[in-house]
């Protein structure tokens, strides 16, 4: 489910709510109780991470844990083509 902000036309206050994408718009604000919210446009800030992304599986060293993922991934098929990062029976 997406996060979605809003802002109140009426005081400024910006809060913002967890959503399914069908969930009507929220109205009322939660700072001054009028119904002046307004959806906000913003980039959406997530992380992609586990074992099948670039972070965890094409880094090598100590930049492959930055996800927070201490286990192993298994060795990608373009890697073990030549780069020799992953060891042999991976």
């Amino acid at each position: 489910m997406p996060i979605y902000e809003y802002q109140c036309q009426s005081c400024q206050h910006e809060v913002e709510k967890l959503q399914k994408m069908s969930d009507e718009p929220l109205r009322d604000c939660p700072a001054c109780d009028e119904p002046a919210l307004k959806k906000m446009i913003s980039a959406a800030g997530f992380r992609l991470k586990g074992s099948g992304w670039y972070e965890t599986d094409f880094k090598s060293g100590n930049k492959k844990n930055l996800a927070g993922d201490k286990t192993d991934s298994a060795c990608p098929a373009s890697a073990s083509s030549g780069s020799g990062d992953c060891a042999a029976g991976s």
